[in-house]
């Protein structure tokens, strides 16, 4: 279902994305604007893709320094390898319950602030990273990092909010393809810092001051230079009117529940206290829910699986390389490197590819899937070295285009009327995967050293199985609607 002009929609909760009214014209791929020279608001648009590609590469700079020194820290604070591993696995426990809500309450409360909020409380965990001296402090600085660390789920949202549905895969690929960047370098100067004196405690301060240096850069964006909707602009729901017109009724409930007048849109006239912000994002989840069992389910089961399965191959990857072909660390970290930048260039080859499929991301996803899956059983069945080493690099690039259109499928099916709660869902989704890989990596590799690789490639096809007897219906706006002024 498409808006009309003229037609009203009440609104779930205030939305800060970049959003126009009304229906306009069809656009000229990839320009955000409508055919022919671009306009100023075209231009301000593009500069502000710019600055979020930014955002994105200094988020995974930072972390990326820090990332791969966290075991050797811990243990030369003197934890067990068993405690080591409970430490790390509270990371992902936290933002397991902390995506969604996260996500949600972005929605509710707009995306620069809850941006902001994000960065500076990663910051801030960092930054006690760093002033760690034993093994108390360290679980008790990840703490910050593991709740609020959604910098990249939010910026998502934000790209969402601001270019029409054509356009989304690509520039959620293009955004990918920056932060990757920041995942490549990181790492180079982490390393680097840590010969040093003193080195990870160094390390930790230049991430936190990389996170204070990207919020400063949050709020100095030229947001009053694009249009900001406010609860009473008109947003498409698409096929989900009912949904909202629920969630409008929960929200319109809970500010009755604490004393507050709700406008006709179901949004407090008043903000109120903190309680009240809470009670909109606990009813914004609860509208969702019905969305989440009638279409999204075979996207977050999707999810699952294929990051399980390509989890699954990561986690005993430089073992397998040494165990089946003799190959040392330093040659495994230099296929990793090369993976990831045909990674990168996947970002690039989006576009193309997406014209190609004309512009169904699904589609794109299940072929996408299947190659993953069959690279992933190639690899295990692998008996030559030059094989493994291709399979190696061929699956970074098919997992980053499926990394892509699975987000931008959660989107469509989903809208993006709610996108931070979407997202933020797909991110727990994800967690999950990060807590039952290990142990299915465990037994796997108790089995045979190509068992991980092996059950990630049956789990792939698993999905490619779920995916074919199981299309969801979409439930965005058109494509032809602009969103960015």
């Amino acid at each position: 279902m498409r808006m009309e002009p003229g037609d009203q929609t009440s609104g779930m909760a205030p939305d800060r994305g970049l959003v126009s009214a009304t229906r306009r014209p069809r656009q000229e791929p990839g320009t955000g604007t409508q055919e022919g020279a671009p306009g100023p608001g075209a231009v301000r648009a593009r500069r502000f893709l710019l600055c979020l590609y930014l955002v994105g590469f200094l988020d995974l700079f930072g972390v990326s320094m820090v990332v791969p020194l966290l075991s050797v820290h811990v243990k030369s604070l003197g934890a067990s390898p068993t405690v080591a591993g409970i430490v790390g696995s509270s990371y992902g426990i936290l933002q397991l319950f902390s995506s969604t809500l996260v996500g949600c309450w972005s929605d509710v409360v707009g995306r620069r602030s809850s941006l902001l909020v994000c960065i500076l409380c990663s910051a801030l965990g960092y930054l006690l990273l760093g002033a760690s001296t034993n093994v108390f402090l360290f679980t008790l600085a990840r703490v910050p990092a593991g709740i609020f660390k959604h910098t990249l789920s939010i910026s998502r949202a934000l790209l969402a909010d601001l270019v029409t549905e054509e356009e989304r895969p690509v520039v959620l690929g293009q955004f990918n393809t920056a932060s990757s960047m920041g995942f490549i370098l990181g790492p180079v100067v982490g390393g680097y810092l840590a010969e040093l004196d003193g080195g990870f405690y160094l390390t930790a301060f230049v991430c936190s001051s990389v996170f204070v240096l990207n919020a400063g850069l949050v709020w100095l964006f030229p947001w009053s230079k694009v249009k900001l909707s406010g609860p009473e602009d008109d947003l498409p729901r698409g096929r989900n009117q009912a949904l909202w017109e629920k969630t409008d009724s929960a929200v319109q409930r809970a500010a009755s529940a604490h004393g507050t007048p709700a406008s006709p849109q179901g949004t407090p006239v008043n903000k109120g206290p903190a309680r009240l912000l809470w009670a909109e994002v606990l009813a914004t989840l609860w509208g969702l829910r019905s969305l989440v069992l009638s279409a999204l389910w075979v996207v977050f089961v999707v999810r699952l699986l294929m990051a399980v399965a390509v989890m699954l191959y990561y986690s005993n990857f430089v073992l397998a390389l040494e165990e089946r072909f003799g190959m040392g660390p330093r040659v495994a970290g230099y296929v990793t490197s090369c993976g990831s930048a045909l990674g990168v260039l996947a970002g690039f080859a989006l576009g193309p590819l997406l014209r190609l499929y004309g512009h169904q991301s699904y589609r794109l996803l299940l072929h996408s899937s299947m190659l993953t899956s069959m690279l992933l059983l190639l690899f295990a069945s692998a008996r030559s070295l030059d094989v493994a080493v291709a399979c190696s690099v061929l699956l970074s690039f098919s997992t980053a285009i499926g990394r892509t259109c699975i987000t931008d499928l959660q989107l469509t099916v989903g809208g993006v009327r709610a996108g931070g709660s979407l997202l933020g869902m797909g991110q727990s989704v994800t967690a999950v995967g990060r807590v039952l890989a290990p142990i299915l990596s465990g037994v796997a590799q108790e089995v045979s050293p190509c068992g991980p690789p092996g059950l990630g490639a049956a789990l792939g096809f698993v999905a490619v199985v779920i995916m074919s007897r199981n299309r969801p219906h979409s439930g965005g706006q058109g494509g032809d609607q602009l969103k960015s002024e």
